[in-house]
């Protein structure tokens, strides 16, 4: 009746999605916004001294950087813009223009390029409306024949 073999097989068989799938959980933490607040905190801060030393390479204000990375912790970014200045000035480093504009902040509506279709709907919508806001045009136009 109890088979020891197939009670081990049945576990491997459940433990291994499991396994498997507890191993992103970090990922699908940060996705969700159920992250630990030390972890959010130093991951903040580390991103925010990146950003700081790219500020400082590419030649912004630190007043900028602030207000460009409104998400970001002030202090963070002031630790990493001073740590790239003083590399910078030891190395005799000048700044490297940015090609790209700043991003957007978290949660801004990226803009949307039309497309082909959605330029068609804009002409088929503003055709009818032309229409709609004339109806005697074209009866008058077909009674004239």
């Amino acid at each position: 009746m109890f088979d020891p073999l197939r009670s081990q097989l049945r576990i491997l068989l459940l433990a291994g999605p499991l396994l498997f799938g507890s191993s992103g959980c970090d990922m699908v933490k940060e996705k969700l916004g159920l992250e630990e607040p030390v972890a959010k905190a130093a991951r903040l801060a580390a991103e925010g001294q990146a950003v700081g030393g790219g500020c400082r390479q590419s030649g912004r204000a630190i007043e900028d950087c602030y207000s460009i990375y409104s998400w970001l912790p002030k202090a963070a970014i002031y630790q990493g813009w001073r740590d790239m200045d003083s590399y910078m000035r030891e190395n005799k480093l000048d700044t490297v223009e940015p090609q790209l504009p700043p991003p957007q902040p978290p949660g801004a509506r990226k803009k949307r390029r039309p497309t082909a279709t959605d330029a068609g709907d804009e002409a088929k919508a503003a055709a009818s409306d032309r229409s709609d806001a004339n109806p005697g045009s074209e009866r008058q136009a077909g009674s004239s024949h």
